[in-house]
């Protein structure tokens, strides 16, 4: 028997089986195999077809079952990770209203801002453990204001993954964590925060029926089933956003232990029991995917837009599209510290932990005579690496003690250079674990179903790559990331 997990992302959809006795993966797919369509109508806009989602998914799951070939009737769960943030709304037939407003889609972020401002930073900090920002909550208030006869017909808001399971079930539910995500529980009394909905103007009554993370969620309807290829009937058991369901993946489940990402930009997610918070601003504090009332298990996220995006940028415009092995193999004959060359890689946007500023990546100490394309790649990966370390001592300062850390097998995690620095200047092992997010949706339902009598059990350390630790000579890494500190304040002065 299989389980089946889903992570719905905005480029593309993922699925994988796995056998429900071992946990072991039996096939992998994704789908469309080009970027999904992201729509913007304006600046700063961001909007996906949630119907689009629904038709590929059905794709993505037919193909998925044609090219294992499993018997359908031996899929017996599914699982589902999504793109966190985002906004559906359906009305009373569960019909989508209007295409979805995205996690990248900023128009909401001054009604958030103001309603920060005007709720007050304690009653926020205290009782959300965040600004309500441009989070989902602030969209649904967006689309109030502006398109009231739209919002007339809401029936219920849905976040992404809700969609998928209201596709699968026929049901309208969410999650303790999906709430959190949207900036709409209240960890203080540990309900949603009505008194949030009211001063918005937002009638409760459309949060749909609250399920837990594991749990039987509903059943796959018939007419799901056909379009799926789904046996009819199985239950969906298990529901996340990517993050939370990212640090479930690499089994990131306990206070101390951080999941990091390493892709186009960072991530750095921290798992806490500690519910307070200093840093509303540049940490998200979301329900982890174990918290219950009893025991509150919080993920601290931070994001760093500038990281793997530059050294792609370097592969494309400085070795005109050779690969990152060679970049990596170049960048090794270079020492510690790049001989002086520094870049602080934010160039993609806005970074939050440096207050919102947006003043572009930079290279200081260019020497013309000394420095060559190695030096670059060095320097690019040493910088990347820094600032997850300027992250994490943020997250430190927050509350967060720092056991372990549990990566994926991507671009940026490949790299020793990147990977051994990080772990020096954390002074924490690097355990590296090829699995994703669909993977580990589906072995969570198994855990939901009972297959597992934990989630630890479910993993081992069959999926370790490799571990990378401190080095015992720190002196070198040390001096250089105090360089790159200094330059990075000087450079962001203003905003520090």
């Amino acid at each position: 028997m299989y389980y089946i997990g889903y992570d719905l992302g905005s480029s593309s959809i993922k699925a994988a089986l796995v056998n429900a006795a071992s946990g072991k993966v039996l096939g992998l797919a994704q789908y469309p195999d080009k970027e999904m369509e992201i729509m913007s109508l304006k600046a700063g806009w961001a909007e996906q077809d949630p119907n689009l989602w629904w038709e590929y998914l059905g794709i993505l799951t037919q193909k998925l079952i044609k090219d294992t070939g499993v018997a359908k009737a031996r899929i017996k769960g599914v699982g589902i990770a999504y793109q966190m943030h985002g906004l559906v709304l359906v009305d009373k037939d569960f019909e989508v209203l209007r295409p979805s407003i995205i996690w990248c889609d900023s128009r909401a972020a001054m009604i958030g801002n103001k309603v920060f401002q005007d709720l007050g930073e304690e009653k926020c900090m205290t009782h959300l453990l965040n600004s309500p920002g441009n989070f989902t909550l602030s969209k649904l208030k967006w689309v109030k204001d502006n398109e009231p006869s739209l919002y007339e017909k809401v029936h219920k808001f849905l976040l992404p993954g809700d969609f998928i399971a209201l596709k699968l079930t026929g049901e309208a539910t969410t999650t303790i964590s999906g709430l959190s995500e949207g900036i709409m529980w209240d960890f203080k009394a540990n309900t949603p925060a009505n008194w949030l909905f009211d001063y918005m103007g937002i009638d409760t009554g459309l949060i749909p029926n609250m399920v837990p993370t594991f749990s039987v969620q509903g059943s796959v309807t018939k007419s799901a089933a056909k379009l799926t290829g789904l046996p009819s009937g199985i239950p969906v058991l298990y529901r996340a956003g990517d993050q939370p369901n990212n640090a479930l993946s690499l089994n990131v489940l306990r206070p101390g232990e951080i999941a990091a990402t390493g892709g186009t930009s960072g991530v750095v997610y921290a798992v806490t029991d500690n519910k307070s918070t200093q840093e509303s601003l540049r940490i998200n504090n979301f329900a982890h995917v174990n918290y219950t009332t009893e025991q509150s298990i919080i993920g601290k996220l931070l994001n760093i837009n500038g990281a793997g995006i530059q050294y792609s940028w370097m592969k494309e415009h400085v070795l005109k599209g050779e690969n990152y092995e060679q970049m990596n193999a170049m960048a090794a004959n270079v020492p510690i510290g790049s001989d002086g060359l520094r870049v602080i890689p934010f160039g993609n946007g806005v970074e939050r932990m440096m207050n919102n500023s947006n003043d572009g990546a930079a290279i200081f100490n260019l020497n013309f005579n000394k420095h060559h394309s190695e030096h670059l790649f060095r320097a690019a990966l040493e910088g990347i690496a820094f600032s997850f370390v300027y992250g994490v001592n943020i997250m430190k300062g927050d509350g967060v003690k720092v056991s372990n850390i549990r990566a994926g097998n991507d671009n940026l995690f490949r790299s020793g250079i990147f990977a051994t620095t990080l772990a020096t200047l954390i002074d924490s092992e690097i355990d590296i674990l090829d699995t994703t997010g669909a993977i580990g949706a589906a072995r969570a339902a198994g855990v939901s179903m009972g297959d597992f009598k934990s989630l630890e059990d479910v993993f081992s350390d069959n999926e370790k790559v490799c571990t990378y630790g401190p080095v015992k000579d720190k002196g070198p890494y040390t001096e250089a990331f105090q360089l790159w500190e200094l330059d990075l304040r000087r450079r962001y002065l203003s905003n520090l």
